[in-house]
């Protein structure tokens, strides 16, 4: 449902308060796929998501993004059907609900051949792939993108997927991070702790392209995993690329304490986003590193135009081309919880979640008028960008209600699903982007360097205080 903004009866900003204010920061949140978060909405005439097998629609999207001086283009993903609502795939592939579904990764390389600047963090599973053949393939994307790359971690939450990887089920939900936190080690070691920098040489001289003897085995030996070699791909400009990660569970906040760099998370409310803020900033003090080392992006969807009006009228259209089963048969794949057998009137009350459990507790706790969620409200609300909240409005007026979320709530930023694409990112750049640069709440260039480095200013490589960095090599004493 739309956020209601309240209308400012004067946007002028002091000059004071503008020069202190944060920063906001945007990501684009798409995935390989037909309507990604809207089921539906693929049937509007504007919308180009059913050109997701054109590597134009891509290259274009990544221009208006850098364009808009976003972070990034966070792509999601998902190696199973949503099968869970009715007990069967039919309602997902009848109404193009993230699927068919392509890879995320092999986009990046032609994103990144017309930007310079813009950031892609690509999702991936640490249920479905053997962390050494993976690792060469982020050190290849870091290589093509000049450093650019982050690397979502997921634990994965769909059953389809692991029957169709040979398991009967997934992991339970805590022991999926058990299996995470040695997958990244593992990753860790072979990005970090492999190659030395300076191993490759490049001597022509002496016909000597990499000095052996500064390229190591890891040795590693697990519980899950046992890799013994070295890392096959030379270090990329960020040797670890920046870790994204978005579990809002207990277990998924403490696996985020030690390993993410940027956490996506969604929350209906800015009441919620703030306890959920202020449980990531506290579990990474906890952790040893300061409270605002990771950046925190909170779902958003934006509907805008030049005027209230307009934007009202874009909102109301929209909501024709939204499906309901489409937008149940996502949330029961996202709580792990068949929908179907509820009344659309009945409230949800308590389940218990093998999924992606932030998404159930999320609509067990009352609405903001106290009044619990139906699973009709769930429907409404998920139909237009998913399981954020909706923001209707000018653009002066979203850049005033943007900066209220971020001031309530310490959040850094957005990741901004789309009613329709690319005309829900082209409103943004036209309509909100300089709307926020007028207040000071947005940069007018973008810092220089890898991606790492546009969102931290520290430099291309993992902080020394971060998880990663423990396993990178020390310099040899002489």
């Amino acid at each position: 449902m739309p956020e209601q903004i309240p209308s400012p009866a004067d946007l002028s900003i002091s000059p004071a308060k503008e020069s202190a204010r944060r920063q906001i920061r945007f990501n684009a949140f798409d995935m390989n796929c037909v309507g990604h978060q809207s089921p539906g909405l693929w049937r509007h005439p504007e919308d180009r998501s059913a050109d997701y097998t054109d590597i134009r629609y891509w290259a274009d999207l990544a221009k208006t993004c850098e364009k808009g001086l976003f972070d990034g283009i966070f792509l999601a993903d998902v190696l199973g059907t949503y099968d869970v609502y009715g007990g069967s795939n039919e309602a997902t592939l009848r109404q193009g609900t993230q699927v068919p579904v392509n890879d995320p990764l092999l986009l990046v390389s032609a994103m990144a051949l017309v930007t310079e600047h813009l950031g892609f963090g690509v999702t991936a599973g640490t249920a479905y792939e053997h962390p050494y053949p993976f690792a060469r393939r982020l050190s290849t994307l870091d290589h093509l993108t000049n450093g650019r790359v982050g690397w979502n971690v997921v634990t994965g939450y769909l059953p389809s997927a692991a029957r169709n990887l040979g398991a009967e089920d997934q992991l339970e939900h805590d022991e999926r991070y058990d299996h995470a936190d040695e997958y990244l080690e593992v990753i860790y070691k072979l990005l970090e702790g492999s190659w030395e920098d300076g191993a490759v040489v490049r001597d022509k001289q002496a016909g000597v392209f990499t000095d052996p003897a500064k390229v190591h085995d890891i040795n590693h030996e697990g519980k899950y995993f046992k890799v013994p070699g070295i890392h096959i791909s030379e270090p990329s400009p960020q040797r670890t690329p920046v870790i994204f990660q978005a579990g809002a569970s207990p277990r998924g906040i403490a696996f985020a304490a030690g390993n993410a760099e940027a956490v996506f998370v969604g929350a209906p409310t800015k009441a919620k986003l703030k306890a959920i803020v202020a449980k990531i900033r506290d579990a990474a003090e906890g952790a040893g590193r300061d409270r605002h080392s990771i950046r925190i992006y909170t779902l958003m969807t934006v509907i805008t135009a030049a005027t209230p009006e307009e934007a009202a009228a874009k909102h109301e259209d929209y909501q024709q081309y939204t499906s309901h089963e489409g937008a149940l048969a996502l949330m029961s794949g996202w709580m792990g919880v068949d929908l179907s057998t509820y009344n659309l009137d009945e409230p949800l009350g308590n389940v218990k979640s093998n999924a992606i459990q932030s998404s159930a507790a999320n609509f067990q706790k009352p609405k903001d008028d106290g009044e619990p969620w139906t699973v009709r409200d769930i429907a409404d609300s998920v139909g237009i960008g998913g399981l954020g909240p909706r923001m209707v409005g000018s653009g002066a007026e979203i850049a005033e209600e943007m900066i209220r979320w971020v001031e309530e709530t310490d959040v850094d930023g957005f990741n901004l699903a789309y009613a329709i694409t690319p005309g829900t990112f082209e409103d943004i750049v036209e309509f909100v982007v300089p709307e926020l640069q007028k207040r000071g709440a947005y940069r007018t260039e973008y810092a220089p360097g890898t991606l790492r480095n546009k969102l931290f200013d520290r430099g291309d490589r993992l902080p020394p205080e971060h998880r990663g960095a423990s396993f990178r090599l020390q310099p040899a004493v002489n």
